[in-house]
């Protein structure tokens, strides 16, 4: 079982690069080798949490082309099988560097400010924002830095506050100056839908939620920011690179992001994605898809998106899976995935 699914997994990589030009067939970017590795990990991750589904995408960071496109669900079976449909659209955990990218843009807010994030829970609008660790009392007075390696939306939520103050329409120009949730579509890949805002309220928007993105559109802005701001093209086949924006915020913000995505993996909740191989960076993240009364079939996307090796980085991978019900960690399930395709890489 486990050979035919690593079989159709490479076919099915192949296949949707195939050329719709009968004369001259484009080359493909997958790296069949890593392809095999990736449905592997991945196989063994989904059924060690007993996920509904999850995808992994490679990316070379300089040229865009992706390395390995794995999408896994299960279906009727308790069997894994492979998944061309690589247009996912939900909402995102791994948005908090993204808004902090924003805010640091703005010059109104640093690494090293302080944020008081008080029990882990914050009255917004009438509505609770939460920490994850709000039934521990919450993680009181941090760092934005460390508010970011310790994943508190309400952190976050104060800094866009300070940064945004009463024209949050700003942060939404500036997503969009930043080219957030593009591209609109890539070639191969069917039925990508273009980032949508579901309901403009930069309380949910900064976190993740009341948007529709794809995995594939959040690996294209992580990647743009290991290529210190050029955000590239993902492409399926070899083809000369396509710039989509040559530079998505000041060097100096990109820095300062780059740096902090570094300290979430040695000392914050990323550290599962630590590799003793290479140094990564990257950022963890956990939402919920759904509300039921039973808690128990909640479906949670938990997600990792890093790059690796920081000083100069190569390559570029998100782990996104949906699974029902808790426990739900980016950091313990992505993040783990996410180091093992590190050190295969590595390996190699």
């Amino acid at each position: 079982m486990k050979l035919r699914l690593l079989l159709i997994s490479i076919i099915t990589a192949i296949n949707i690069v195939a050329c719709q030009h009968k004369q001259q067939a484009p080359i493909s970017t997958i790296d069949s080798t890593l392809q095999v590795n990736a449905t592997s990990i991945l196989e063994e991750k989904l059924s060690e949490i007993n996920a509904q589904s999850g995808q992994v995408i490679v990316m070379e960071v300089q040229s865009g082309q992706i390395k390995a496109l794995v999408g896994l669900t299960r279906k009727d079976s308790a069997n894994y099988q492979s998944c061309e449909n690589f247009s996912v659209w939900q909402s995102t955990g791994l948005m908090h560097p993204i808004s902090l990218l924003a805010a640091l843009e703005t010059g109104k807010v640093k690494l090293s400010d302080k944020v008081d994030t008080g029990n882990g829970i914050y009255q917004v609008q009438g509505r609770e924002l939460k920490d994850h660790n709000w039934h521990r009392g919450g993680y009181g007075e941090l760092t934005v830095q460390e508010g970011l390696a310790a994943s508190s939306n309400i952190a976050i939520y104060k800094t866009m506050e300070k940064a945004f103050g009463d024209n949050p329409q700003t942060f939404f120009d500036l997503l969009t100056n930043m080219s957030y949730g593009k591209p609109d579509s890539i070639n191969g890949i069917a039925s990508l839908q273009p980032y949508k805002i579901t309901e403009k309220n930069i309380t949910w928007n900064c976190i993740g939620y009341e948007q529709l993105i794809s995995p594939i559109q959040v690996l294209t802005f992580y990647n743009a920011i290991a290529n210190n701001g050029k955000m590239i093209q993902p492409q399926l086949y070899k083809d000369s690179v396509v710039v989509i924006n040559p530079q998505i915020a000041s060097r100096a913000s990109i820095d300062s992001l780059k740096k902090a995505l570094v300290f979430n993996v040695t000392d914050g909740l990323g550290q599962p994605a630590k590799s003793d191989k290479v140094l990564v960076a990257g950022m963890q993240g956990t939402s919920s898809l759904s509300t039921n009364e039973d808690s128990t079939k909640d479906m949670y996307a938990v997600e990792f998106c890093g790059y690796f090796p920081t000083d100069n980085p190569k390559y570029s991978i998100i782990v996104s899976i949906n699974k029902a019900g808790l426990p739900a960690s980016g950091g313990l399930m992505a993040g783990d995935a996410f180091r093992q395709f590190v050190d295969k890489i590595m390996e190699k």
